[in-house]
């Protein structure tokens, strides 16, 4: 089956490889969408960072690169182990892809475990491929109502949904989300259908459009027409956010968004940083601030699934475009690293199936 392979960095390849077989426990997955996260551009521009490196082996899959890129994805279920009895053959599924060892599955903050990692980083086969064969422990069904393509965003969506949990906002509390990417606008997503109002910072044109047009901000502010900060102070009545989200991993918009921060509020950074941030820790101190860290997710795709199945979060509209396997470096990437300001969330098909044309 065709695949995308990460050997290094800026050196992935659409290859030829072996199927998957489906051992006693697992899923065999026909793959139908995959994302393109973040962290996968990260690994093309600067990686490896979670691949384990050419001599480095995983110390869970006991693999290195290459390896299978792909972990935001949806499928239909080919065939099932022995020892499955909960799922069956044609069901609509996602999967929570995780490497982590067995014997801390299912226990406290699993996500935070020794060697924790990624199916499509550290190995286990991946999403930008044509089957994965996957533990069914990992394995999520959809109901019939939540489309394919749709699905392939749960992924992202448990890591907004996440990094909420991880600020204790409630409803009624004002959310600051600085950066409307994927991340961003996902966060600003669950943020409002938990009763949150959210203002957004964000400078690209179509991601400003985005946030408004989806109704997930109910204030967008760009830094280049206004001052952030006096706008949040402005909305808030010069009380300031009670909660600010950091999704860019850009120093000025972390240092907005403490300054924007109530007293005493929390700010949860949630990007993925490739330098060392010049914080400006005086505010974080001086106004008691908490500022949080949060990693993947915990217990967070069913309540995910239930989000957009039920409609309390849209996702059809980040997805803006749908690629095929050949196209992932030289128009998906390129798009994402060159030109982000015209797109959101892009999906690949590993079969070329879905696409237009």
């Amino acid at each position: 089956m065709r695949a995308a392979r990460f050997y290094d960095q800026k050196d992935i390849r659409i290859e030829d490889i072996e199927r998957p077989t489906a051992g006693p426990d697992d899923v065999l997955i026909d793959i139908a969408w995959c994302g393109i996260c973040g962290t996968d551009i990260h690994e093309y521009q600067d990686g490896p960072i979670f691949i384990p490196p050419k001599g480095s082996p995983h110390p869970v899959t006991g693999e290195e690169a290459p390896i299978t890129l792909g972990h935001e994805f949806s499928g239909t279920i080919a065939e099932v182990g022995n020892n499955v009895t909960d799922l069956k053959a044609g069901q609509n599924v996602v999967v929570e892809p995780y490497v982590i060892h067995k014997e801390y599955w299912g226990t406290d903050n699993y996500h935070l475990t020794p060697d924790q990692n990624f199916i499509g980083l550290a190995g286990g086969g991946g999403g930008l491929a044509e089957q994965i064969a996957v533990d069914q422990h990992w394995v999520h069904p959809l109901p019939d109502n939540l489309p394919l393509d749709e699905a392939a965003l749960i992924e992202p969506l448990a890591v907004a949904y996440h990094a909420v949990e991880r600020s204790e906002a409630k409803a009624g509390d004002v959310a600051l989300i600085g950066g409307a990417g994927p991340i961003g606008l996902l966060t600003a997503a669950v943020a409002k259908a938990q009763g949150l109002t959210t203002i957004m910072s964000e400078l690209s044109k179509k991601r400003i459009e985005t946030a408004q047009e989806t109704g997930v901000a109910d204030h967008v502010v760009n830094p280049k027409e206004a001052d952030v900060i006096e706008e949040v102070l402005k909305i808030t009545d010069g009380k300031g956010a009670d909660v600010g989200f950091e999704a860019t991993s850009v120093d000025v918009v972390l240092n907005t968004i403490l300054s924007a921060v109530k007293k005493a509020g929390v700010i949860v950074n949630v990007s993925i940083w490739g330098h060392k941030p010049e914080a400006n820790l005086a505010d974080l101190v001086t106004k008691e601030q908490d500022l949080r860290g949060t990693i993947g997710y915990y217990n967070s795709h069913k309540p995910c699934i239930e989000l957009a199945s039920s409609g309390k979060v849209d996702l059809k509209p980040f997805i803006t475009h749908k690629i095929a396997l050949d196209e992932l470096v030289d128009t998906g990437f390129d798009t994402l690293i060159n030109h982000n300001d015209t797109a959101v969330k892009i999906l690949v098909s590993p079969t070329g199936k879905g696409l237009d044309g």
